[in-house]
């Protein structure tokens, strides 16, 4: 790395601009390695000292301070939401690089899954056939195609589609990286990564081998939900309920001795999977009913009746049925009373070609093949034909369950699927998790209770594996038997030296390719695993973890997770499950969860509601300082509104800060530097500036850059309106007084510049660059010893306030009779409480220059409060 304390000091533009200043200053932040990370000064308990004195956690030293950065998904546009949430953790890197910190700010692009393959199908108007072989010389066609073409896509081989989808995110993450550029993220581009690459490859494949050797992950036969568009199995975490319009239908089942018993379902197509009927166990109605069966209408199959809790008594005629499987509560019941199974509904949607088991053919026949839309319409049509369709359908909306990527409701379909324990089903390792959360420093605090919501009410373990093809590969391989069917029971496991692999075009050891498919061959797992089991290993990716121990040590556990808060129940938590796991700790100590950003009419922006704004253009429009002004107005939690206006307000104050430093370099401050200040003025100025460095330091050691931001901008502006107004006479002179001047204009602008440098980087460094050495990223946050010492005696931040007070009523008289603000004052009378005059005459002279006022009367308690009579 450069040392950037050596950076010459540029000298003050006769014109000073914001134009431009993004692109310099980015190449020399990146040529001098202005926020590299210095891993031989990192230390580890027991290697070296600490910068506070002690090891820290899990044998690191406290020097470092190491975030776990958001990889945002390269499968579409950054959006207003990003640069809002990134700003926020670019705000704490800078801050605690300032304090000294070694800042370990890496960034990562999460391109695998689901999202980047659909965008590839989009873009290039393509889909993944498996089966199709490798195509070296095939060519995309140009993007974008056409719509014909992404309605019947072209097949290709599953390489062929790999290759493309690692070839557009490619593309993507320069343009995002272009952006995180210009908007000014303190990140070390030397520790990028991404969740695809062979690094991040290699890590999940490991943890997932540990994982599974230690029993955590296991594979199963299970009732899995899923999407029908991507042809996959979700779980848990990426639901979302969303409403839709459905209809009510009352079913006539017969019961013993020909009894009429109503059904109300909104899935009559799932009538072939009925395998049973339930009650509530207190419900009298039903109770000489259960033990006994009841026959399916249209179909004739006899189904037992059971009684079980989750029946809810005052839902329809309080009964109903259970097929396998049409919602979740099915799978419970299906579950806990050990019923049969038919499978009515396959893997694309429609229902399968031959009945389920017991069902007659007969009746089936109509349905076979049929879309789940177009079976329910037939099933009806027989209902009602049958007379077993009491009066008409009930239109009603409900909640129904969505993949949240997804367009078309969930399916729940019987697969072979890999599950990692997350507590969903094992009371003491949930136990632990929730134990987790508590040690976890929530900001804001409230966010731990959804952590605590969403694992307690866990009720499976999370499944990890996914058929899809852009993903990590489920890293196992089974033997076939002299008949082809494959041993699950017992799995083949590379070795971790030989990771990461692709068990589908790689053989296992001890076997070769010729093997593949084979009697007594062998066959690879074709799943990927969910983008989640990988992007839950960021630390252990981005740190080198098993690869590269020396700084895994130095920076693991992290000391941040920023994020946003509607993936607490997938990125947060699966990152807390994994450290667990294997490390037996936190993955980090503070979690800092972002608000949403809401359009001008309060609604939340999304890509699905078409009210995202995309910031490039804001950004060469108003440059970065002013977008980074305006994300920094909004607190961690809290959604903020975009606004323009404010973005404005943030250009006006980086321009501010060029004049007014200008204006006050050009006074002598530069080389009045660390003299102290002595005049009564100067001495308030520097003890209101204390308070600002105090309350600006406690803001940001609490993830409250917003306060932060505040107090110094308030104290901005009255430096700008009211002293350098008030002291700027002075300052031109000579004398002790000239010097006291000058002095606290440099002490005041040099803390300031540092105040305001997390969060307008560029402008202050341009400044900073006109007088002092170095970054001004790499200087020393300010204290209020440092300010102190530019003090001489005491100061009273009460004598600025009064003398801005005196002074802008002189103004104000000035401009009610529209004169010049250079017109001069022949007489002012000072009217108002004694002892407020007599505070008065510490900086009467300041107060005489700067308002022009000839004769300055002081006349005590004439009013209850300070009154300045401008006599012209």
């Amino acid at each position: 790395m450069t040392d950037t304390a050596r950076t010459a000091r540029a000298g003050v533009p006769e014109r000073p601009t914001l134009d431009g200043i993004e692109e310099r200053w980015a190449r020399r932040w990146q040529e001098e390695g202005t926020y590299a990370f210095d891993r031989e000064k990192a230390t580890v308990a027991g290697r070296g000292s600490t910068t506070a004195g002690t090891p820290r956690r899990h044998g690191r030293g406290d020097d470092v301070y190491a975030i776990d950065t958001p990889p945002p998904t390269v499968s579409g546009e950054l959006h207003m939401g990003h640069v809002f949430s990134y700003t926020h953790t670019d705000t704490v890197a800078r801050f605690q690089r300032m304090r000294g910190r070694n800042v370990f700010y890496p960034m990562g692009w999460d391109d695998n899954g689901l999202p980047t393959e659909r965008r590839v199908q989009n873009v290039y108007g393509v889909s993944c056939d498996p089966s199709l072989p490798y195509d070296p010389a095939w060519q995309p066609p140009d993007a974008p195609v056409t719509e014909a073409l992404r309605r019947e896509p072209t097949p290709i081989s599953r390489r062929n589609f790999v290759e493309l989808c690692a070839r557009l995110t490619a593309d993507d993450e320069q343009v995002f990286e272009a952006l995180w550029r210009r908007l000014g993220l303190s990140v070390d581009w030397s520790l990028t990564y991404t969740t695809i690459g062979r690094a991040a490859r290699a890590t999940s494949q490991r943890m997932f081998l540990r994982n599974l050797a230690r029993g955590e992950a296991y594979q199963a036969q299970a009732p899995t939900l899923w999407d029908v568009g991507f042809g996959t199995a979700v779980a848990q975490a990426e639901l979302e309920d969303r409403e839709r319009p459905g209809a009510y239908h009352r079913l006539r089942f017969t019961g013993p001795d020909g009894r009429e018993v109503l059904i109300d379902t909104t899935r009559p197509e799932l009538l072939p999977a009925c395998v049973a009927v339930v009650c509530h166990p207190d419900d009298e109605r039903y109770a000489d009913l259960v033990g006994a069966t009841v026959r399916t209408p249209v179909f004739g199959v006899e189904v037992p009746v059971h009684a079980h809790p989750l029946a809810d008594p005052g839902k329809g005629t309080g009964v109903a049925m259970v097929c396998t499987f049409g919602d979740l509560t099915d799978v419970t019941w299906w579950r806990d009373l050990d019923l049969a199974t038919r499978v009515a509904i396959g893997r694309d949607g429609r229902l399968l070609a031959e009945p389920p088991d017991g069902v007659p053919v007969g009746p089936y026949a109509a349905l076979a093949g049929q879309s789940v839309n177009a079976a329910r319409r037939a099933v009806v049509e027989s209902l009602r034909d049958a007379g077993d369709l009491v009066g008409e359908p009930r239109e009603i909306t409900h909640p129904v369950k969505f993949y949240e990527r997804g367009d078309r409701p969930l399916e729940i379909v019987s697969t072979r699927q890999w599950y990692l324990r997350n507590g969903g089903r094992d009371a003491g390792l949930r136990a632990e998790l929730l134990a987790r959360g508590d040690e976890l420093r929530w900001v804001p605090e409230h966010m731990g209770h959804r952590y605590a919501h969403w694992v307690g009410g866990l009720t499976g373990d999370w499944l990890v594996s996914r058929q899809r093809f852009f993903g990590v590969p489920v890293p196992v391989w089974y033997r076939l038997d002299a008949f082809g069917e494959p041993d699950h029971a017992h799995p083949l496991t590379p070795d971790e030296a030989s990771l990461p692999v692709d068990p589908s075009g790689e053989p296992p050891p001890g076997y070769d390719e010729s093997q593949r498919g084979v009697p007594g061959g062998f066959v690879g797992d074709p799943d990927v695993l969910d983008t989640w089991a990988t992007s839950s290993l960021t630390p252990q990716i981005v740190g080198g973890w098993e690869t590269d121990p020396e700084l895994f040590d130095r920076i693991f556990p992290m000391d941040l997770r920023p994020q946003g808060q509607e993936i607490i129940r997938t990125w947060l938590f699966g990152t807390v499950v994994r450290a667990h796991l294997e490390h037996g700790v936190l993955p980090w100590r503070d979690a800092v969860l972002s608000g949403w950003i809401l359009d001008p009419d309060r609604k939340k922006m999304s890509k699905s509601k078409g009210n995202v704004v995309t910031p490039m253009a804001l950004l060469e429009q108003h440059g970065s300082d002013a977008v980074r002004y305006w994300a920094a107005n909004g607190r961690p939690g809290m959604d903020l509104a975009f606004d323009p206006a404010q973005i404005r307000v943030g250009r006006r104050l980086a321009t501010k800060l060029l004049n007014a430093s200008k204006f006050a370099l050009g006074l002598g401050a530069a080389d009045a530097l660390r003299t102290p200040a002595t005049t009564p003025l100067d001495t308030a100025l520097l003890a209101e500036l204390s308070t600002v460095v105090a309350t600006a330091t406690a803001a940001f050691d609490g993830y409250d850059h917003t306060t932060a931001l505040q107090a110094t901008e308030a104290f901005f502006w009255r430096f700008c309106d009211d002293y350098i107004e008030l002291v700027k006479e002075r300052a031109y002179g000579t004398g002790p007084g000239a010097d006291s001047a000058r002095a606290a204009l440099a002490t005041a602008l040099s803390v300031q510049l540092r105040l305001f440098a997390p969060v307008l980087p560029y402008v202050t460094e341009e400044v900073w660059s006109w007088w002092r050495y170095g970054s001004v990223h790499r200087a020393p946050w300010p204290t209020t010893y440092e300010v102190g010492r530019a003090i001489t005696g005491t100061g009273d931040p009460a004598l600025l306030r009064l003398a801005g007070d005196a002074l802008g009523q002189v103004r104000r008289a000035k401009s009610e009779r529209r004169l010049s603000m250079r017109a001069e004052v022949p007489l002012a009378e000072a009217l108002g409480p004694a002892g407020l005059l007599d505070q008065l005459t510490l900086v009467a002279d300041d107060v005489r220059a700067a308002g022009r006022i000839t004769t300055l009367d002081l006349l005590p308690d004439r009013a209850p409060e300070l009154v300045i009579a401008s006599a012209f």
